[in-house]
């Protein structure tokens, strides 16, 4: 399985369990299994580099069990095939957004003219409710 330009997952690394799955389907529900749960082994496996699956552990936290294991499941679909296909679209999914590397943000500073703006604003805003103010009136 390919996640991106320069990495691939053998296909041994990841293993299906299938179950019953839910929802629509008639009997083919009550008797076959369609519900395909696929399982990485992250840090066991060959196809990425160590720093790749520091990435991986650090962006999906949330997703890995304590031992590095990625569980996906589908049950969209009622063909055990296409909820294998799904659940390996998945994986490769997850994993090329939590290894895509994002660009460096550039600082930036405000321009002279919106600071301007800015104080124009909020002077313009404290006038406005020094209005309201019935000691002003007064001064007038």
């Amino acid at each position: 399985m390919k996640i991106l330009k320069h990495t691939v997952i053998p296909d041994r690394e990841i293993r299906f369990i299938f179950s019953r799955s839910r929802g629509p389907g008639g009997q083919n529900v009550n008797k076959v299994n369609t519900k395909a749960t696929a399982i990485f082994d992250v840090m066991a496996s060959k196809g990425l580099s160590v720093a790749q699956k520091e990435r991986i552990k650090k962006k999906l936290s949330s997703r890995l069990s304590r031992n590095g294991i990625l569980v996906v499941s589908s049950d969209r679909f009622r063909s055990q095939k296409a909820n294998r296909e799904d659940a390996l679209k998945r994986i490769a999914s997850i994993l090329e957004e939590a290894l895509k590397e994002r660009p460096k943000r550039k600082r930036t500073t405000v321009s002279a003219s919106a600071k301007e703006r800015r104080l124009r604003e909020k002077k313009h805003r404290s006038r406005i409710k020094k209005a309201r103010k019935k000691d002003f009136l007064k001064e007038w």
